[in-house]
C-alpha cells in the first residue's frame, strides 16, 4: 500500500479523495498560529467549497481577507496541505457576498445580461462603510474629495473624472462614496478594471458581445476602478474605448482611477490616455502629519466598535506612528494593527521605546522600498532588461531574477501575494508563493544565491 493512501472504514482512499474535516483544519491553526492570532483572525475563516486542488474559504468582510493574504496565506496553505496532499490554492470570498451568490442561484432563472449583472453585484457590490461621511479629509485628499462631491451634485459637468495617486491613498473610497450618493437615482455602475476583464473575456468566449455592450452602456454613471490593470491588453482597451465613447455620447458620468495620471499609463493606447486626460485629473498625494493621526484615531475607535474592547494608546504614541510612517494610508493602518496585537499579546501600555522596537524593521523597509524599487534593482544587478525580467518567458536567465524579485517583494514590503503577482505582469499569488519557496530554499543551499539575495538587499538599502 502506498504511504499516501489512508485507511477509512476497511477501505482505501487515495489523498486525492479525501475529504477534509474543516474542525480538524481548525484545531491545526490554533496550534500552528497560537491562541491569539486564532481568535481574533483565523477561527471566522469558514470552509465554503472544496475542490481537488484548492480550496474557497469564506471570510466575515475584505479587511479580513486582506489581512489574513498578506501575513498568514503561506501557512494557512501548508496546514491544509498537511491534511491534503493535492491542494495547491485558496481562494478566499465574502461571506455575504457567498450566501447572496446562493440566494440568487435559486431564485432565479438567469438569462445572459442577469448573469452578468448578478456577477457584478456580488464582485463590486457598493460598500456603505465607504461614504462621504466617514472619508477624513486633509491637505492631501481635499481636492480629490472637493470634486467627488462637485460630481454628485452636477452629472457630466467634469467627465470623465480622473482620481489619481498611489497605492492606498482612499481612491476606491471616493469611488465608492460617489456611487453610494448617486445610486438611488441613477443607474450606477462600479467596477474593478478586473473585473471588467473577465466579463469581456467571458462573454467572448460564449459568443455574448451583444449582451456584454448592451450591458456596460447602459448606465448614467459608469465608475471603474484601477484603469491601469489595462495596459498592454489590446483587445480590452478596444472593447473600453468605445464603451467610453458611447456612454459620453449618451451623457453619462465617468469616474475613473488609477496609480498614476492618464499620459504616464505604460502600454495604453494614446487615443484612450487623451480622452482619461480630456476631462478633471485630481491627484491624491501622501497624507501629511495631520491627516495621519486622524486616521488612526479613527481607526482604533472602528476596532472598538468592531471588536467590543478598549484600545489604549497614548496621544505621544499616536503622533509617533504618525510621524514615522512615510508611505500610504494602507501601510498606515498596518503599522498600526502591529502595534495594537504587541499590547493585546503583552496585555501593556505602549510607550514610544516600545513601538520603536516593535516597528524597527518595518520602517526601515517601507520608507524607501517598493516593489518597482526591487524590479529595477533586481534587472540591473542581473543585467537583463525589466521588460524581459517581467515577461512570460521562462527560461532560467529570466526565471530566477523574476523569482528572486518577488521574494524580495514579499520579505521587505507589506504587499499581499496577489497584489505583488499582479506587479509581475498579472501573475497568480501561488506563482509568487512558489517564487518565495524556490529562493528560501535556495539561499539556504546555495552561497551563491545568499551572496546574490544579500548584496541586493544591500542595494536596496543603501539607497535611502
Amino acid at each position: 500500500m502506498e504511504k499516501n493512501n489512508i485507511k477509512k472504514q476497511n477501505v482505501y482512499v487515495s489523498e486525492e479523495e479525501k475529504t477534509l474535516i474543516w474542525e480538524n483544519v481548525q484545531e491545526s491553526f490554533k496550534k500552528t498560529f497560537g491562541g491569539e492570532i486564532y481568535n481574533s483572525w483565523l477561527q471566522k475563516i469558514s470552509l465554503v467549497k472544496e475542490y481537488n486542488d484548492y480550496l474557497i474559504l469564506g471570510v466575515p468582510t475584505r479587511f479580513f481577507r486582506d489581512w489574513i493574504v498578506s501575513r498568514y496565506l503561506d501557512k494557512i496553505l501548508e496546514q491544509v496541505k498537511s491534511f491534503k496532499l493535492s491542494l495547491n490554492r485558496i481562494e478566499f470570498k465574502i461571506i455575504e457576498e457567498v450566501k447572496q451568490n446562493q440566494e440568487l442561484a435559486k431564485i432565479n432563472e438567469l438569462n445572459k445580461v442577469t448573469e452578468i449583472r448578478d456577477s457584478i453585484l456580488n464582485y463590486n457590490r457598493l460598500n456603505p462603510s465607504l461614504s462621504f461621511a466617514n472619508f477624513i479629509q486633509g491637505k492631501s485628499n481635499d481636492i480629490a474629495l472637493s470634486y467627488s462631491k462637485k460630481v454628485c451634485e452636477h452629472i457630466s459637468r467634469y467627465n470623465p473624472l480622473y482620481i489619481c495617486g498611489g497605492v492606498g491613498l482612499g481612491k476606491t473610497h471616493l469611488l465608492n462614496a460617489i456611487g453610494l450618493s448617486l445610486q438611488n437615482n441613477n443607474n450606477v455602475m462600479f467596477i474593478s478594471a478586473e473585473r471588467f476583464m473577465y466579463h469581456f473575456i467571458k462573454s467572448i468566449k460564449k459568443n455574448d458581445m451583444v449582451n456584454f455592450k448592451d450591458f456596460f452602456r447602459k448606465s448614467s454613471v459608469f465608475i471603474i476602478d484601477d484603469i491601469q490593470f489595462i495596459s498592454g491588453k489590446e483587445s480590452l482597451q478596444e472593447e473600453f474605448f468605445h464603451t467610453f465613447n458611447s456612454l459620453m455620447d449618451k451623457g453619462s458620468q465617468i469616474i475613473i482611477s488609477s496609480d498614476r495620471a492618464p499620459m504616464k499609463l505604460d502600454r495604453v493606447q494614446d487615443r484612450i490616455k487623451s480622452r482619461l486626460s480630456g476631462g478633471l485629473v485630481v491627484d491624491i498625494e501622501i497624507p501629511d502629519l495631520e491627516l495621519k493621526s486622524k486616521i488612526i484615531k479613527k481607526k482604533i475607535e472602528e476596532i472598538e466598535n468592531q471588536f467590543k474592547e478598549k484600545i489604549s494608546l497614548s496621544d505621544e504614541v499616536i503622533n509617533f506612528i504618525a510621524s514615522e510612517s512615510k508611505t500610504n494610508i494602507r501601510e498606515l493602518i498596518g503599522i498600526l494593527n502591529r502595534v495594537i496585537a504587541f499590547s493585546r499579546v503583552h496585555n501593556k501600555n505602549l510607550n514610544i521605546n516600545d513601538c520603536k522596537n516593535i516597528l524597527k524593521d518595518v520602517f526601515n523597509q517601507i520608507r524607501v522600498i517598493t516593489v518597482d524599487k526591487i524590479q529595477n534593482v533586481v534587472s540591473n544587478y542581473f543585467n537583463i532588461a525589466l521588460s524581459e525580467m517581467l515577461s512570460q518567458r521562462r527560461s532560467r536567465p529570466l526565471a530566477r531574477p523574476r523569482q528572486i524579485a518577488m521574494y524580495l517583494a514579499k520579505k521587505m514590503t507589506s504587499r499581499s501575494l496577489p497584489e505583488i503577482g499582479r506587479r509581475f505582469a498579472n501573475r497568480d499569488h501561488t506563482t509568487v508563493i512558489h517564487a518565495v519557496k524556490t529562493i528560501s530554499r535556495l539561499s539556504e543551499q546555495d552561497d551563491e544565491m545568499k551572496k546574490n539575495i544579500s548584496q541586493i538587499k544591500s542595494l536596496l538599502l543603501d539607497q535611502q
